[in-house]
C-alpha cells in the first residue's frame, strides 16, 4: 500500500515541477519597466531572455499555476534563482498585453505583443 503512494508523490512532484511555460506567453513580447525603460522579452518552453540596451539576460523558470477566472489569466511562474513571478492578462479574451507582476502582485514590466504601450494601455487607469 506504501509503494502506490511513494509512486504518487513522485509523480505529482514532477508535474508540478516540471510544468513547462503555457503557449499564451512563449515568444517574443516588447516591454515596459517602471522607470520607461524599453525592453525585449522572449519567453521559451523553459527559459526566457531580457534584452536591454543590447544587453541580454537569460533565466530559467518552470511554470507553477494557471488562474482563470471570467477569462482573465494569470501565469506563475518560479526562476531557479528562487523569485516569482505572474504573468497576467487582465483583459479578458485578450492575451496580446498584459503583465509581469512580482510576487507581491506589483508590475515590473508592461508588455505587449504589437508595441511599447503603458500600464494605461493595459489597466485603463
Amino acid at each position: 500500500m506504501k509503494r502506490p503512494r511513494i509512486l504518487l508523490i513522485i509523480l505529482i512532484t514532477i508535474l508540478i515541477g516540471g510544468c513547462s511555460g503555457s503557449d499564451t506567453y512563449r515568444g517574443n513580447w516588447f516591454a515596459v519597466d517602471e522607470n520607461g525603460s524599453h525592453i525585449e522579452i522572449v519567453f521559451g518552453e523553459n527559459d526566457f531572455s531580457i534584452t536591454e540596451n543590447g544587453k541580454t539576460e537569460h533565466f530559467e523558470y518552470t511554470q507553477n499555476s494557471v488562474n482563470i477566472s471570467n477569462s482573465v489569466e494569470t501565469y506563475g511562474i518560479n526562476l531557479t534563482d528562487g523569485r516569482r513571478f505572474q504573468i497576467h492578462f487582465p483583459i479578458a479574451h485578450d492575451e496580446s498585453k498584459g503583465a509581469i507582476l512580482d510576487a507581491n502582485g506589483r508590475p515590473q514590466y508592461i508588455i505587449s505583443r504589437d508595441d511599447y504601450i503603458g500600464y494605461k494601455d493595459v489597466y485603463g487607469l
